[in-house]
């Protein structure tokens, strides 16, 4: 499998991005290290199923002069781990959070239909409001009912 993996170099991201490649799958980690750091991804540099792509998902992908230009291969899965959701973040990157969450997931959509891509949307614990109980069950509603 050739999976894209977008905010592949935050904490979650790189760690699928490490467990697809002990898998034996081709990676492409898409990361704007707006809040994902280079580091985590470091030690995957010299894999040879690994590459990273530092873009915006914000911004077109595809595209003769697009960052995801010189993809080989056709990818098989678009992965979106994309999104600087921190407490920390609401208030200094509110316009960019809310920008990965439309425009981003708009971008990662139209490239899994490029490639014939199964698509699947990550979320974050912070759906779950403020927790009253750790580590939260699936079963657990939070603070915010999401319904």
């Amino acid at each position: 499998m050739r999976a894209l993996v977008a905010g592949g170099a935050g904490f979650i991201g790189s760690s699928l991005c490490r467990r697809m490649l002990e898998r034996g799958n081709q990676v492409v980690c898409v990361d704007s290290l707006l809040t994902g750091r280079s580091g985590n991804v470091e030690e995957l540099a010299d894999h040879p199923g690994f590459s990273f792509v530092q873009a915006d998902v914000t911004r077109s992908l595809g595209g003769p002069n697009g960052p995801l230009a010189g993809l080989q291969a056709p990818l098989d899965a678009v992965l979106n781990l994309a999104c600087p959701a921190s407490p920390a973040d609401f208030g200094p990157l509110a316009l960019e959070i809310l920008d990965v969450g439309s425009r981003g997931v708009a971008q990662l959509l139209e490239t899994a239909m490029q490639h014939g891509a199964v698509y699947l949307q990550a979320s974050t614990s912070e759906v779950y409001g403020d927790p009253k109980i750790h580590p939260q069950p699936e079963t657990y509603w939070g603070n915010v009912n999401p319904i």
